[in-house]
């Protein structure tokens, strides 16, 4: 008897999208699965260059990788660490890297790096590879992946710098920063950047040097000069990262950040902010007093939370009444 011929790969894709069409009206995010499908219709629809969808497509192949490994980790707390990939095991600041890697896991987080040599490799070092996530770049030279993490699934491989920066703060809770050259200055800004507009989450950044070092503190000194003189950033700005010499010092800066805060998300046209301890009256009308002229009107509230296990939650709106409200 013979056989048929197997299907040729647009005949398989075709009938893998059949499937899937079918499947969308019961499936937890087919409304946002839907739209994404309609987006590469239009794509197909318009005049793109073939490069255009290499790029789109190598795009996709790094967030579906990134997507599925971090997912059952979603709801532990992480890290990022970054540090210039030259920085020497025998050097003072890998050996502080190390030190603070072990003692922030000790906090329940886990580590992320560029999974590189330098600073990158002290962060999983210290961390240990069960802590540990590596977000490796292909580079021509100097990134292949340090021994504390190659090998391990939560080694990621990415093509695009823009890929592996998006999951970088979008996993991250916290960000460490040690001395480095255009990559390490180019995170600091990033994340500053994206923590001062609002389009990341508020999250404590630590700039840690050796003691006594002056890598933060000249860097700190630029700020302050060519940037709050001239009036290009507000006063409140500097407050949005922490320099340190010290270990104790970071780990401390970084559980304080947390220690009433849990996390934040838009609701409607209110900023909810979850608390891991209820405020009391007395601090909700003071928070109102002080910071009514950041709300388009209405009040910041406090209101009970339906989501079980949570102790706190404060909501500011922007556009209409604001609550508290506890997690």
């Amino acid at each position: 008897m013979a056989t048929s011929p197997l299907p040729n790969a647009s005949e398989s894709l075709h009938a893998e999208l059949l499937h899937l069409l079918d499947r969308l009206p019961h499936m937890k995010h087919g409304e946002l699965i839907q739209l994404a499908l309609a987006t590469i219709v239009r794509m197909a629809d318009d005049e793109i260059d073939r490069l255009d969808w290499k790029i789109c497509n190598a795009a996709l192949q790094d967030m579906e990788r990134a997507f599925r490994i971090f997912y059952p980790y979603r709801h532990v707390r992480k890290i990022s660490i970054f540090g210039s990939a030259r920085i020497a095991p025998t050097a003072q600041e890998y050996q502080m890297a190390v030190e603070f890697a072990k003692a922030i896991t000790e906090q329940g987080f886990m580590v992320m790096t560029g999974a590189g040599p330098g600073i990158m490799q002290a962060g999983n070092e210290g961390a240990g590879q069960d802590k540990s996530f590596g977000l490796n770049i292909q580079l021509p030279f100097e990134q292949g992946a340090n021994p504390f993490i190659e090998g391990d699934r939560k080694l990621i491989p990415f093509k695009y710098f823009f890929t592996r920066k998006l999951f970088f703060l979008k996993e991250s809770d916290a960000l460490a920063l040690f001395p480095g050259g255009f990559g390490t200055q180019d995170e600091a800004f990033e994340c500053l950047t994206l923590i001062q507009t609002g389009k990341s989450a508020p999250m404590p950044l630590v700039l840690i040097d050796k003691p006594g070092g002056d890598y933060w503190h000249d860097w700190s000194a630029y700020i302050n000069k060519q940037l709050l003189e001239r009036r290009l950033i507000s006063p409140e700005d500097p407050s949005l990262y922490t320099i340190t010499d010290q270990i104790d010092e970071a780990c401390e800066a970084i559980a304080s950040f947390y220690r009433v805060f849990h996390s934040c998300r838009y609701v409607g046209n209110h900023l909810v902010l979850r608390l891991n301890s209820e405020l009391s009256d007395e601090n909700v009308e003071w928070l109102n007093e002080n910071f009514s002229d950041i709300l388009i009107k209405g009040r910041i509230e406090k209101k009970r939370s339906p989501t079980p296990g949570s102790s706190g939650c404060l909501r500011r709106s922007f556009s209409s009444g604001a609550l508290l409200q506890p997690a």
